[in-house]
């Protein structure tokens, strides 16, 4: 399942990303670190960077939980 927030295995080898970070916002996260190394880690300068991760991030979570309520009302059903 490729999104534009998917990065391709290689270019998540070429950013050297952790594979606990190789996820659905891998693609956002490839430019947040090189705004950070190119910045220093400075808090203020990736903010715009940070917030599309970190909403991608947080919206990737409310999607798996949404999978795992109707994964549990199914496995209720079948009792």
């Amino acid at each position: 399942m490729t999104s534009s927030t998917t990065a391709s295995q290689t270019e998540m080898a070429a950013a050297r990303l952790p594979v606990g970070y190789r996820d659905q916002c891998s693609a956002l996260l490839i430019p947040l670190n090189k705004c950070r190394k190119a910045h220093f880690s400075l808090p203020w300068e990736c903010e715009h960077e940070r917030h599309g991760y970190e909403k991608c991030q947080y919206d990737d979570y409310l999607r798996r939980m949404k999978e795992l309520a109707k994964q549990k009302a199914a496995a209720r059903e079948e009792s």
